[in-house]
């Protein structure tokens, strides 16, 4: 299988896919079954990042130092973009999107910044392949079970922004089609400039730390019993845990 073709099939599933995954579960309206899905996706980012992305980029890369800084500095850079776009990924029913009085805007607001998303996912998605096939599934899984819980905050923003439920879905549809022209997009972009590969990793590492530690991480503090601490330390071992397999079981 070409690299190509596993770049096109992973864009399609981590948005298609999770967009209508995502509807069953927004459909449903099960807060829980969300948050399990939160914590899961930390685990995966964390363990996608720390097990493989940044290992394959400092091996390819021209130093260690070169990319760690590019990592800090991507880190900045994602949360420079979540504040000039309001760059806000709401998991749950209680966020700044859902306020009222901003409905009307917030919907449309949070789709322009989701396909911005979805566009870099792709990119992300085209580099990992590009660098190792096995190193490429695993940042594939790691993207879709973010992109889950994304999709269902996106598809209740979207209905309590006025939006019909099919409206939402076609629209949510289409935002995920930018991933799929992202990752085809830096396929052929990368080709004749392999040395940028280690680079864009880094880049895919500070995306998925801020992604987990930003936006992701503080929405599990709202849950503070012992129950739900529990929960949410099995599944994000879970989802690093998931990460480790697919790495022993996929040949390099």
């Amino acid at each position: 299988m070409s690299a190509l073709a596993w770049i096109i099939a992973a864009s399609v599933c981590g948005g298609v896919l999770s967009v209508l995954c995502a509807a069953l579960f927004a459909l449903n309206a099960r807060a829980q079954w969300v948050g399990s899905l939160v914590s899961y996706a930390i685990g995966a980012l964390l363990g996608a990042v720390f097990l493989d992305i940044l290992p394959e980029a400092m091996e390819t890369g021209s130093s260690v130092a070169a990319i760690s800084g590019t990592v800090l500095a991507g880190i900045l850079l994602f949360f420079t973009l979540e504040k000039l776009l309001l760059w806000r990924h709401c998991h749950g029913d209680h966020c700044e999107a859902h306020e009222r009085g901003v409905h009307g805007r917030s919907g449309m607001m949070i789709m322009i910044g989701d396909t911005f998303h979805n566009f870099v996912d792709g990119v992300i998605i085209a580099a990992a392949f590009l660098a190792d096939t096995h190193l490429g599934i695993v940042t594939a899984l790691a993207i879709i079970a973010h992109e889950i819980p994304q999709e269902v905050g996106d598809f209740l923003i979207l209905l309590h922004s006025g939006y019909s439920r099919a409206q939402a879905l076609r629209i949510n549809l289409l935002s995920s089609l930018a991933m799929l022209a992202g990752g085809t997009l830096a396929y052929f972009a990368l080709q004749s400039v392999q040395s940028t590969v280690p680079v864009l990793l880094a880049l895919a590492a500070a995306s998925m730390i801020y992604v987990a530690v930003a936006d992701l991480i503080p929405g599990l503090h709202k849950r503070t019993q012992l129950h739900d601490t529990v929960q949410q330390v099995v599944l994000i071992a879970l989802g690093v845990g998931s990460i480790y397999l697919i790495g022993a079981l996929v040949p390099e």
